[in-house]
């Protein structure tokens, strides 16, 4: 049986249970409600995540729950908007990870039950709810700031238990080296885009084509990917886009993902809705065998001191991090730091082999296209676990005191708020023992 994703079971576990009889209001919030399914959905999470059953807990998930609602009311009352273009790109992004997660669009419509229109609706409040709610709470939160003396002052002021234990960090350079695809395979794909592109112009529907061919997810949507802002887009494939007409049909448009025909559906200012297709480069065994014996030589050339890595780095790497000698940039905080449960299953157990200035074997990987790659590492620089300090984690310091700030600013939000809205709550939750005056 298909081991479904914790992500997927909870969207699952909310729509089996709002269907459900026993659904219903548990508080009122405003013009707000909170439904018995909300709870039960985000408790179940929390069991399925190994927590254990607790009254506490259930209670902790109502407040959270209280305070978006009270975040969703006072949205609406300010008037925050959100457009639908930015919940159609979410819908798209959730509806691609189930895809990828199980298969198939008609997989996803068999595992919910449901037609792809009917998770759409679904979705569709539930987006724009979380993300008038965030919005709130960004604009409450938005112009908090610290000194470096606000820095230290609550730094000081932690007792010895409250300090940060900083987990083990690394920084890691990276040389790729992708098998080459042949002129004759990268013409043979330019020419059935062509084909393609001439197809359309004679009648025949880009897509149509799309969802036969295109090796991109978004094939199950005709090729059509949103609305998107300048900057979202590769850019390679943006170029060609915001020159296009409405209904013009780009050139055959290579980017790191493979080649594609674009064509453009509108235009509204800076945002555009595409379509495409995209076929993959596939590189055939002996290009990939090619790719490997080079990275051996290039760690030959290493190890006899004919180069350096930095040098190899320039000279060899076919990833565009060679523009940063090599380096690895973690994708959560946009540091050359990582700590180890940020990394892969694969690059952890290679990373943890290595001492400092060590350079590994290399090792094939997956890369944005799904196309493999060789990869050779160097471990640069290797920070043990420690308590926090001021020397060396101002950063990380600073980020909490921003945090401790932002709850004490959201704290009186909350009581000011609660104290002018209307709010009503069941019994059963009216017991919980909250942190906040929920109850008048």
């Amino acid at each position: 049986m298909t081991r479904v994703p914790v992500i997927l079971l909870i969207l699952l576990l909310s729509v089996t249970i709002s269907a459900q009889s026993i659904d219903k209001v548990e508080a009122v919030i405003g013009d707000e409600i909170v439904l018995t399914s909300e709870i039960e959905s985000q408790y179940l999470q929390y069991l399925s995540q190994g927590g254990e059953k607790s009254p506490a807990i259930r209670c902790e998930i109502v407040e959270d729950l209280l305070f978006q609602k009270l975040l969703l009311n006072q949205a609406k009352l300010d008037s925050v908007t959100i457009s639908n273009d930015e919940v159609e790109q979410e819908i798209a992004k959730r509806l691609t990870y189930f895809e990828r997660q199980l298969g198939s669009i008609e997989k996803v419509e068999d595992y919910f039950n449901k037609s792809v229109v009917d998770i759409e609706l679904e979705l569709k409040k539930a987006i724009k709810d979380q993300f008038q709610a965030q919005r709130m709470q960004s604009q409450i939160t938005s112009n908090i700031k610290v000194t470096p003396a606000e820095v230290k002052d609550v730094f000081l002021s932690l007792n010895k238990n409250d300090i940060p234990i900083i987990p083990t960090q690394v920084e890691i350079a990276q040389i790729v080296i992708k098998p080459e695809i042949s002129e004759e395979q990268k013409d043979k794909i330019r020419g059935k885009l062509n084909n393609f592109r001439e197809r359309v112009y004679k009648g025949e529907d880009f897509k149509v084509l799309a969802t036969l061919y295109s090796d991109d997810p978004s094939a199950t949507k005709g090729g059509e990917l949103g609305f998107v802002n300048r900057g979202d887009l590769v850019p390679e494939f943006e170029r060609a886009a915001f020159r296009l007409k409405e209904g013009e049909i780009s050139e055959v448009v290579a980017s790191e993902f493979g080649f594609h025909i674009v064509q453009l559906i509108e235009r509204r200012g800076e945002q555009i809705n595409v379509r495409h297709i995209l076929i993959k480069a596939k590189a055939n065994a002996t290009a990939s065998r090619a790719a490997q014996l080079k990275a051996d030589e290039i760690i030959k050339e290493i190890n006899s001191e004919a180069i350096t890595f930095d040098d190899a780095v320039v000279k060899y790497s076919d990833d565009d991090s060679k523009k940063n000698g090599g380096l690895l940039l973690n994708p959560n905080t946009m540091s050359t730091m990582h700590t180890l449960n940020d990394m892969s299953a694969s690059l952890k157990l290679k990373v943890q082999s290595l001492e400092v200035g060590d350079i590994s074997s290399p090792a094939i990987i997956q890369l944005a296209d799904e196309s493999a790659a060789y990869r050779i590492l160097k471990l640069n620089k290797k920070v043990e676990l420690h308590t926090a300090n001021l020397v060396n984690d101002f950063t990380i310091i600073k980020d909490f005191a921003v945090n401790a700030k932002k709850q004490e600013v959201l704290l009186k939000w909350i009581n000011k708020t609660i104290s002018k809205t209307f709010i009503k709550l069941n019994k059963g939750i009216a017991s919980c023992d909250f942190k906040n005056n929920w109850i008048k």
